[in-house]
């Protein structure tokens, strides 16, 4: 049986081992802040229209969430953080970090342009193996919605279904989606040549069968010797545990390596609301106790098909993580296989990711880069997800506190 240290996430020491005493203290006051949900409220308003507005709150912007929570504005200011993370065994996700628009094709064009320069970036750097993609950056969201609709209201498999929901496009639109194939397989085809893996995130549910459906299309393309292409499966979505096992029965029939990024997921409340507004059942899980077991059942499948699926364990759950190394070890795999690798968000769960990279596993920070004003819907999320003391936030400052006193105390 491989051997993995015992890891315990409460370790501070090696979870804030790359910020000093005075980048200590700046969390601590941020993650106080959010403590207080009528401010974060106050804030996630007040921000986007005061930057659009042309008020001057960059530079605070800048030396509180933006600095916690992102790499920098340019792909170039990531270099530092990247580096600081790889000095202790962390790697990195770059995230080009503009949101899905009306951008027209023009547009759409250049953010494909910009995910290929993040792929050449992401190459000349030893530790970053990954980047992430928005296929709302590369397609117009009303056309994936029309064919999502219409996937939706076929009978058969995904892939059956996806070829008659093409009939339903107009010349137009079809010559729309193929300039959308186009993009997704020259981020791909880039990829692939430079090994540099692609994630693609996912989206709600209402545009995301088309968003399969292409990556899929790109797995079987591109992951025939490694995995270059990932799918996100989030699974807070009660039918996504199945969709797992679908995927896989196509990677074997198509013998192609599935790639996996597993989540929780991020469009609860939306999924929720519309659901609920259009008279359709709910696409998301029951409660909590059901989206953990999904999650930890999806582990476990991936773990045990490991030959066939590249799983990244995308998750701030400390359970679901200790939970992943101890299949490791039950299966007699290395803490670093190939196909198992784990990831955190820049600025939050420093106590898993740190001390995984202290064990030996592989382990990533997704930094997300741009422009503060395009990266405020980013930071508005980030900001909400942690607003609530008894979650996240709490969580974060009792680490963070419980570390300053440890150096306190020398």
């Amino acid at each position: 049986m491989q051997s993995i240290p015992v890891i315990s996430f409460d370790n501070t020491e090696k979870a804030f081992a790359y910020k000093n005493d005075a980048e200590l203290k700046k969390a601590r006051f941020l993650f106080s802040s959010m403590g207080y949900p009528w401010l974060v409220t106050l804030g996630t308003r007040a921000t986007p229209w005061l930057i659009k507005n042309g008020f001057p709150i960059k530079g605070l912007i800048r030396d509180t969430i933006f600095r916690q929570f992102v790499g920098g504005e340019s792909l170039e200011e990531t270099q530092k953080v990247a580096r600081r993370l790889g000095e202790y065994g962390v790697e990195v996700i770059l995230d080009y970090g503009v949101e899905g628009g009306d951008y027209g094709e023009e547009g759409l064009d250049h953010a494909c342009d910009e995910f290929i320069r993040v792929i050449d970036y992401a190459a000349t750097q030893p530790n970053i193996p990954f980047m992430s993609i928005k296929v709302t950056g590369i397609a117009r969201a009303g056309l994936l919605e029309k064919l999502d609709k219409s996937v939706e209201e076929n009978a058969g498999s995904l892939m059956k279904r996806y070829v008659k929901a093409l009939e339903t496009l107009t010349d137009e639109e079809e010559k729309e989606w193929q300039r959308v194939h186009d993009r997704m397989r020259r981020i791909c085809h880039e990829a692939a040549e430079k090994k540099v893996g692609v994630l693609i995130d996912a989206e709600e549910t209402w545009i995301q069968d088309p968003v399969d459906v292409l990556t899929i299309l790109m797995m079987v393309q591109y992951n025939t010797e490694r995995p270059v292409v990932y799918n996100t499966i989030q699974l807070y979505r009660h039918d996504r545990l199945q969709f797992l096992k679908d995927s896989y029965e196509a990677a074997v029939e198509k013998n192609f390596i599935l790639g996996a990024k597993l989540v929780r997921g991020a469009y609860m409340e939306k999924e929720r609301k519309r659901a609920a507004e259009r008279g359709y059942p709910s696409p998301i899980q029951p409660n909590k106790e059901a989206t953990d077991a999904d999650y930890d059942a999806a582990v476990e499948y991936c773990i045990e098909h490991i030959d066939k699926i590249a799983v990244i364990v995308a998750s701030h759950n400390e359970n679901s993580n200790l939970y992943t190394t101890r299949l490791l070890q039950q299966h007699n795999l290395a803490p670093d296989h190939d196909h198992v690798h784990f990831s955190q968000l820049y600025g939050m769960s420093d106590n898993i990711t740190f001390n995984l990279a202290a064990a030996g596993c592989k382990v990533s920070k997704y930094l997300p880069f741009g422009p503060i004003k395009d990266v405020v819907p980013y930071l508005m999320r980030r900001a909400e997800e942690n607003s609530s003391v008894s979650g996240q936030t709490g969580r974060e400052l009792a680490l963070i506190k419980k570390e300053l006193a440890r150096r306190e105390r020398g």
